[in-house]
């Protein structure tokens, strides 16, 4: 028989809250973290704001030393692991280290190091003179080493990497190797840190993100007839997944219960969704299987729902095509429309969400609906503009990424 799993430690670092309690707050009252980019000058670019991390200095919670040897992306997660495990309040005397491992995401890993690094021998004599942390900043596992090497946690550990669906790929892989008895405790979520010079253009280039710097604060609108364009955000989320026994053991805090986890491919096209939201559909449908649960178990869904012409109406017609008649009984949200989007953080980020959801019996709004698309169902709902208490029994996170991988979780009360 497979073990239960549950989260049992909750930590955030995100453009609306630098901890669990801010991030969660701000949620509820609908607040955005757009906002100009401060990070580099932007004038030139096509798009002048992003939803960044506020009012943050690594070296209040790091070493100035060490803090030199991480890139961002790595600063962010080592922030937010901290804020979780001592949420859990995990013993680290008490545990088998042997049964604890860390499983991190990120979709890019250490851009603003790479940019850095390549951009001085650019710019130089030609004679190579690299950081030797150049290469152990940048490489996407290394937060996941990191985390290991400071808590002393020596089970499985490695990074997940499949661009905006990372961190929900590794929660599913941290779910799924307690279930079957690989490990005890998990570390478990992903970082991100892509507001430069490199992520912006790069993502402008493709006509990703919103233009609309007139006005930042409303620029992410998922499911509104004028939205144009998903908001770059940065930051973390952290989650401690623990076998059900372990945590009942040690008289642990028990937010929620994981139940499912699925994975699937588009396999269509490397940054437009299924037309038809095959691949979303499926993996919903396999995530409430894998919880043998069914689709009226589910009271709230929070979206990918990232802003984008094509994105938002795909993952609708998803939602119709697993729930059918009980999608009108469902609260759909996307808290993207405050956080902007975290690439591979954002599954973390979204699934802590849903986890508070279940847990305090609210669902955070979609902010900035101006507009309804004749294209998208209006008679679902999608939590407008302001947070709705209900009875929240499971919810599930999805998260789909560039390269057509869609990633679900289901969580439940306990």
């Amino acid at each position: 028989m497979s073990r239960r799993v549950v989260v049992t430690g909750l930590g955030a670092l995100t453009p609306v809250g630098n901890n669990i309690s801010d991030f969660w707050k701000n949620l509820l009252d609908g607040v955005s973290g757009a906002g100009p980019i401060t990070r580099f000058d932007s004038i030139q670019f096509k798009t002048q704001f992003a939803c960044e991390v506020k009012d943050f200095v690594p070296t209040d919670f790091l070493d100035r030393k060490e803090a030199r040897k991480l890139d961002m992306y790595a600063i962010y997660a080592m922030v937010a692991v901290s804020e979780a495990m001592a949420d859990s309040k995990l013993d680290l005397e008490q545990i088998d280290l042997d049964r604890a491992g860390v499983i991190w995401g990120s979709g890019i890993g250490g851009l603003d190091t790479f940019l850095k690094e390549c951009g001085d021998f650019a710019t130089g004599s030609g004679v190579p003179r690299f950081n030797p942390f150049f290469i152990p900043k940048m490489i996407a596992d290394i937060a996941a080493g990191h985390i290991s090497i400071k808590y002393g946690f020596r089970g499985p550990n490695f990074a997940t990497v499949s661009a905006c669906a990372s961190s929900t790929h590794a929660l599913i892989d941290a779910f799924n190797y307690i279930k079957w008895g690989k490990a005890d405790i998990f570390i478990s979520g992903g970082s991100e840190a892509s507001i430069n010079e490199a992520g912006v253009g790069g993502f402008n280039a493709m006509h990703a993100l919103s233009t609309r710097n007139d006005s930042p604060q409303t620029a992410s609108r998922p499911f509104d007839k004028d939205r144009e364009g998903f908001v770059l955000g940065e930051g973390a989320g952290a989650l401690i997944l623990e076998e059900y026994k372990h945590a009942l053991a040690r008289g642990a805090n028990i937010y929620a219960e994981i139940v499912g986890g699925a994975m699937t491919a588009d396999a269509h096209h490397i940054t437009a969704p299924h037309p038809d939201g095959i691949g979303a559909t499926n993996v919903m449908r396999l995530a409430i299987e894998d919880a043998n649960m069914t689709p009226e178990d589910v009271d709230y869904v929070n979206v990918h729902g990232t802003s984008t012409p094509l994105g938002d109406i795909a993952e609708i017609k998803a939602i119709q095509n697993v729930f059918g008649d009980h999608a009108k009984n469902l609260n759909i949200s996307s808290t993207k429309s405050m956080t902007g989007h975290l690439l591979g953080a954002a599954g973390a980020v979204e699934t802590i969400a849903a986890i508070l959801s279940v847990k305090n019996n609210i669902v955070p709004p979609t902010i900035n609906h101006f507009t309804d698309d004749p294209e998208i169902d209006s008679s679902l709902n999608y939590t407008f503009n302001k947070a709705q208490k209900r009875e929240v029994r499971t919810a599930i996170s999805n998260t789909f990424g560039f390269g057509g991988h869609n990633a679900c979780v289901m969580v439940k009360k306990v």
